[in-house]
């Protein structure tokens, strides 16, 4: 039994009412308590162990369209009615439904987490070393890196809803530096998603590190990229990161609301070539951006945001929904209990399309394979990017050539989405960790092998 929980539910009527006192669109509670593992490993020893619990509880209330929020680690009635009186700006009690629905989720594991101990986790990240530095002596550095945690939440609102979810991820990555002594490289790759251990016995970690290493020593032979415009293969092995960042976030509401989106106020418009569906989908099992409701109690959904090329939807959280009079589409997330939540993505992907990948190479004359993408930038009003290349390679006459270095792509969201002339049947997911007004939240990219007509490419070399 968790006392928290009990002592909220039985006195939620008297908190929400307090908190609607002076009146009020929407109130709510959230309680969060979350237990985070990670483990580091550099030099061939754990370099870095960090364990720890959190636990806490906000309250938000939405009067006149704004949002006053405030937290408190120290979860007691009196706390939290003194808390709800401060927000309020008065006393009194306001009207609160009570008992209209509840939800409850969890997630379900073969090895959890909270039962495993540090030397499992350490002897993941020592099979993961073992393996990468087997490829010889040119690989200089290795860091493997292991985080897990389980987080439990509940949402309480004046709506009459309670919704609870018991959320276990797992993350884990190796970053590989080789050098030949002149030129330095690095390979990087990583695993995780909403699942216990058991991760490992699907992918074992030697596996992750096998492709970090062979990046990075890939890269030692490659050729400086050329600079110029190109027709771009992008692999499915390259993740989601470009629609996320170049596309995902022109399409969340907040920047859409505030004019900082390059797709406002074009629902209904061809905004991508008739071959593209973006869609984000949080019920899609064992993916890390997903869960059973999000954090504001709203359950997982599947968004379909561009339909055949036509911009039919964005992502809301409540707020921003109750701005323009629709339902959420439970992309309301937050980091932790001291955060506000705000419009997020969960898990965004360009569906697949009916192209063999294999012939999308074949029928290129000129062109750049990127296998694995980098970190990049974005600018949301514009929709212009630019993206590291960590794995490239040239395709000539059809065939893939050599691989390059150095490269980026440079390119707008809109523009490139409109040139896509090819979509493979394949789809390849990459986790990440989404930045967005000081916050961080869990979320996989993905994307089948699509052909861009025209990208440019920014190398050292003039093509």
């Amino acid at each position: 039994m968790n006392p928290v929980k009990e002592l909220l539910k039985e006195k939620s009527g008297y908190i929400l009412s307090t908190l609607m006192s002076q009146g009020g669109e929407y109130g709510e509670i959230f309680y969060e308590k979350s237990r985070t593992t990670r483990l580091s490993l550099e030099d061939r020893k754990i370099d870095k162990i960090t364990h720890g619990y959190d636990e806490g509880v906000g309250l938000r209330l939405i009067k006149n369209g704004k949002t006053y929020y405030g937290y408190t680690t120290e979860p007691t009635f009196e706390n939290l009615k003194e808390l709800a009186k401060i927000l309020a700006r008065g006393e009194g009690h306001g009207p609160v439904a009570m008992g209209k629905r509840h939800i409850s989720g969890w997630t379900e594991v073969l090895i959890d987490p909270d039962e495993a101990d540090l030397k499992f986790r350490a002897e993941i990240l020592k099979r993961a070393d073992e393996k990468a530095r087997s490829f010889g002596d040119n690989i200089k550095q290795v860091l493997a890196v292991l985080m897990d945690k389980t987080r439990e939440i509940m949402v309480i609102n004046t709506l009459g809803e309670t919704a609870e979810d018991l959320q276990k991820r797992v993350v884990f990555f190796v970053e590989v530096v080789a050098s030949d002594g002149n030129i330095l490289q690095r390979g990087y790759e990583s695993l995780g998603g909403r699942k216990g251990f058991e991760i490992f016995n699907e992918t074992p970690p030697e596996e992750i590190a096998e492709k970090a290493a062979k990046r990075a020593l890939l890269m030692l032979s490659a050729k400086p990229a050329p600079a110029g415009t190109f027709t771009v293969v992008m692999s499915s092995q390259a993740g989601g990161t470009m629609i996320h960042e170049a596309v995902g976030h022109g399409l969340e509401a907040d920047l859409v609301q505030q004019g900082l989106s390059v797709y406002a106020g074009k629902l209904g418009e061809k905004v991508a070539s008739e071959l593209v569906t973006v869609v984000d989908d949080a019920t899609l099992p064992h993916h890390n951006g997903s869960f059973t409701v999000d954090d504001e109690g709203v359950p997982a959904q599947r968004k379909v945001l561009i339909k055949e090329g036509v911009l039919v939807g964005y992502m809301y959280d409540r707020l921003r929904a109750m701005k323009e009079g629709v339902e959420s589409t439970g992309n309301g997330r937050r980091q932790s209990y001291a955060h506000v939540p705000i419009v997020r993505m969960t898990n965004t992907f360009i569906d697949k399309g009916k192209d063999n990948p294999e012939d999308i190479i074949k029928d290129t004359k000129k062109g750049v394979l990127v296998v694995k993408m980098g970190g990049g930038e974005v600018n949301t009003v514009t929709g212009d990017f630019m993206f590291e290349v960590m794995e490239g390679y040239m395709i000539e006459n059809g065939e893939i050539t050599y691989p390059i270095r150095g490269a980026t792509l440079i390119g707008n969201g809109p523009k490139a989405l409109q040139d896509v002339d090819a979509v493979g049947y394949d789809l390849g997911w990459a986790i990440g960790t989404c930045g967005k007004d000081g916050q961080g939240v869990p979320v996989t990219d993905a994307q089948p092998t699509i052909r861009i007509r025209k990208l440019t490419l920014g190398g050292v070399e003039s093509s």
